[in-house]
């Protein structure tokens, strides 16, 4: 038998050494380095056909075959495979989470509404459940319009007669039909096919529910003014409701209630949403409008606390009919002036997870809002009940509905541009997200430090030093830095503090001085820290953080930091540097700045 003839081909560039092909062989080669093959065409030589076999991917590795399309990964396809690993925690996150989504009536009218339910069907195909508002004034309105009839409002909430109720259930039922279609379809033959499960080739896309799992009452007469058929939530049937999310229906949660006589009423949807997403506790509440949340400068917010939604619709409250109801119905009590656990009773919620609620629940399961006598009344607010014009108020009726609904114990409520496309899927996703966040505990607490908190910052960073793990500071070194200190705050007492250095020429900060009060430890609270003063840095202009660490680099590096050279820190700082302690030095480069606020 003759003995196969060796050909030398290429050269693997990790190992620096040859390697070879066998003709009629397969070619052998350790798994997953880049290989470059020069003078294949084809991957055949002089008529012969070559195999290549014992290749794949490990950390970014691949094999390449320069001159063969068929083999050569393209960028696209690297850019893909690093969008779905960066992608991984997040879904891990979300999964087996219960969001309710708030359609505003604009987006439900707009061609964007086709998108928005993709993206909504892909999501729930990652294991989240869904509930979807729609919103129907729109439909209504042009309804009425169409049939010679007028739109009837008194303040913030229509006049539902007969016709105004005829062409809400009309709209009410288009649209739930519209949105059903919508969610239907199923994966593509094509892809189907490609992975050999023909089994599925006619399956429905999304399983969707809907049904009277909204229990109303009528609003009445107020002020001598007859609302007809316009209904106040009085409860969300959540058994039934958990039943179809937990055997993955996505519910369709239409704004018209049913009264205990047998009535269909016309609620307002952003009180339905508020109500629904109280009742089941849903981890989020996101509202998906035709426009972003702007400050003052026209910049998009990214973030609020629930003290600074509270605090900003109450600076509006002179202004706006829609703050001072939210005033009137929260009470005068201004969140930035109670402790940070003041009046907090920590509650489980349907879902399973602790929240935590705020003051007095906000919506009873079976009473309805302000203990029956609901938020439209004559001491209420109506959430979103200028919902038709929620653009040109600023958007303040979402905002109020942020609010509302994290003082009741919903952490997250996310307000995003729907006219953006996949913003949905941006905000999930990214870290930074693509809309305006309002959470009622991130950064809860946390604050940049005054000289009356030297004494809590002494007492937190004392037993770190002492253990040799924080260099020991003098009084007068701590004065000259307080304000660059960052502390959490919790009923008067600092229970976590970290300092941010910055060097400006070089464009970068160091992180120092990060302590947890040992009773507060495994909490969070150090991640919160750290995250707050990552946004501080990007805030002032800086691209990088480093770090110098002996004894915490693992829980460092965990949250993005790489190890890096003395070399790589700002000569100033170099010059200070206590080399006999041997200290690790970590990085970290930042996200752009965002526009997040710091108050």
């Amino acid at each position: 038998m003759a003995t196969a003839r060796t050909i030398p081909l290429f050269f693997l560039q990790n190992q620096s050494k040859f390697c070879s092909w066998d003709q009629g062989k397969s070619s052998s080669f350790s798994y997953g380095y880049r290989a470059n093959i020069s003078g294949v065409n084809g991957l055949r030589n002089n008529g012969k056909r070559w195999r290549v076999s014992g290749c794949g991917w490990d950390d970014g590795g691949e094999v390449r075959i320069d001159g063969c399309e068929n083999y050569d990964v393209s960028d696209d396809d690297r850019k893909f495979v690093e969008v779905l690993r960066e992608a991984h925690p997040y879904i891990q996150l979300h999964r087996g989470s219960t969001f309710v989504v708030v359609l505003s009536g604009e987006i439900v009218a707009s061609p964007r509404l086709g998108s928005l339910l993709k993206d909504i069907a892909f999501l729930h195909h990652l294991g989240i459940k869904f509930v979807i508002v729609p919103g129907t004034h729109m439909q209504i309105d042009k309804l009425l319009t169409e049939r010679g009839h007028e739109p009837k409002y008194v303040g913030r909430y229509r006049i539902t007669d007969n016709e105004s109720l005829k062409a809400a259930t009309e709209a009410a039922g288009g649209i739930r039909l519209m949105m059903e279609a919508k969610l239907s379809p199923g994966p593509s033959i094509c892809n189907v096919r490609r992975h050999g499960d023909s089994s599925r080739w006619h399956e429905v896309g999304v399983s969707v529910a809907s049904g009277n799992f909204l229990a109303a009452k009528r609003r009445g007469v107020v002020e001598g003014v007859d609302y007809g058929a316009t209904g106040e939530v009085k409860k969300v049937d959540v058994v039934r409701m958990r039943e179809r999310l937990d055997a993955g229906c996505i519910v369709i949660l239409s704004n018209l209630g049913y009264s205990s006589s047998g009535e269909v009423l016309n609620c307002n949807t952003y009180e339905v949403a508020t109500a629904c997403a109280l009742a089941i506790g849903a981890d989020k509440l996101i509202c998906i409008m035709d426009g972003p949340i702007l400050d003052e400068s026209g910049r998009l917010v990214r973030f609020l606390t629930l003290q600074e939604a509270d605090m900003l619709i109450r600076e509006r409250a002179k202004q706006s009919e829609i703050a001072a109801n939210y005033v009137e119905a929260v009470g005068d009590e201004d969140l930035t002036r109670l402790g940070c656990n003041d009046s907090i009773a920590v509650i489980p919620s349907q879902s399973g997870r602790v929240t935590s609620q705020m003051y007095n629940p906000t919506f009873q399961n079976g009473v309805g809002f302000d203990n029956g006598n609901g938020l439209s009344g004559e001491q209420g607010f109506a959430i979103g009940g200028q919902e038709r014009q929620s653009r040109s108020n600023g958007y303040l009726s979402e905002l109020a509905v942020a609010a509302f609904v994290c003082r009741g114990g919903v952490q997250r409520v996310h307000l995003l541009d729907g006219t953006t496309g996949g913003v949905l899927l941006l905000e999930l996703f990214k870290r930074d997200g693509m809309g305006t966040m309002v959470a009622s505990d991130l950064y809860e607490g946390t604050r940049m430090a005054k000289v009356t908190d030297l004494y809590g910052i002494k007492q937190i960073i004392q037993p770190l030093v002492e253990a040799g793990t924080l260099v020991r500071r003098t009084d007068e070194e701590l004065l000259k830095t307080i304000d660059l200190f960052a502390v959490v705050e919790r009923e008067g007492q600092i229970i976590a503090c970290a300092a941010l250095l910055p060097f400006f020429r070089e464009k970068c900060g160091e992180v120092a001085a990060i302590a947890v009060s040992p009773e507060c430890r495994g909490q969070g609270q150090g991640d919160k820290l750290l995250d707050y003063i990552e946004k501080k840095a990007s805030s002032l202009g800086l691209e990088m953080l480093f770090l110098l660490t002996t004894r915490t680099a693992d829980w460092f590096v965990r949250r993005g930091f790489q190890e890096c050279t003395i070399d790589m820190i700002p000569g100033e700082r170099r010059k200070k540097i206590n080399l006999s302690r041997r200290s690790k030095y970590y990085m970290k480069k930042l996200l752009p700045d965002k526009e997040w606020n710091y108050y």
